[in-house]
């Protein structure tokens, strides 16, 4: 199954719109919500897409519970809703 760049950004919004407004979703709770049985190859696209979001100033990826550069992130993250204040 191939996912679009917008199918995934829509996946992202729809599980963080599942859950309250301080959880966080991790890149294969995507990925596996798309293709179930074939998720693996879309970790780097959903991180992609998740990176989209940051700069569109709809979600912040963290890690460790800290906000920290999309561009450079490396390892596991996580992606919340973009947090005011």
């Amino acid at each position: 199954m191939t996912a679009s760049e917008s199918d995934l950004e829509d996946r992202i919004r729809a599980l963080l719109d599942a859950r309250a407004d301080s959880a966080s979703i991790c890149p294969s709770d995507v990925a596996r919500a798309v293709a179930p049985d074939d998720w693996r190859p879309l970790m780097e696209p959903v991180r992609a897409a998740a990176r989209r979001l940051v700069e569109a100033g709809e979600v912040e990826i963290t890690q460790k519970g800290d906000v920290v550069d999309p561009a450079s992130a490396q390892g596991p993250i996580r992606i919340r809703r973009a947090r005011t204040g």
